[in-house]
């Protein structure tokens, strides 16, 4: 019997064809019910097609990533008041506050803990920002 859904299996060799991987991943891990969910980090790139969103706006980027969330939570029978832990990793310091300010408009209300880091580099050189999420459905 499985203990955990996984919502949108990927493997590595498929989404980053320009490097040299081949990991089976996913973008959501379930427990049973559905209870606890696991986002990997969310990037600004399509769900679909693993096509980066191509700007240089941190804004935009962020807005992606939290459409990003929204649809993997709902997908997953949540909501984004059921978030409870955020941690944002930048390249680059002086976009915290605009990616602030656009991941506030996703999170009105919520309250979920939030860590920030600043990062030499993300997996792609074009992100600027990516964000991993922990979700709690309630009983």
């Amino acid at each position: 019997m499985t203990t955990h859904t996984r919502y949108r299996k990927f493997n590595t060799r498929v989404t980053y064809p320009e490097q040299n991987l081949d990991n089976d991943l996913c973008h959501l891990v379930a427990t049973r019910g559905g209870t606890t969910l696991w986002f990997r980090g969310a990037c600004p790139q399509d769900l679909d097609t693993s096509e980066s969103l191509m700007t240089t706006d941190p804004a935009a980027q962020t807005h992606k990533v939290m459409q990003n969330i929204r649809q993997l939570i709902e997908e997953a029978g949540g909501k984004m008041e059921h978030l409870v832990k955020l941690v944002v990793y930048l390249t680059d310091v002086r976009h915290r506050e605009p990616v602030y300010r656009v991941m506030g408009e996703y999170i009105r209300g919520v309250h979920p803990v939030c860590t920030g880091l600043t990062v030499v580099a993300l997996a792609r050189p074009e992100w600027l920002v990516e964000i991993d999420a922990t979700a709690v459905i309630p009983d």
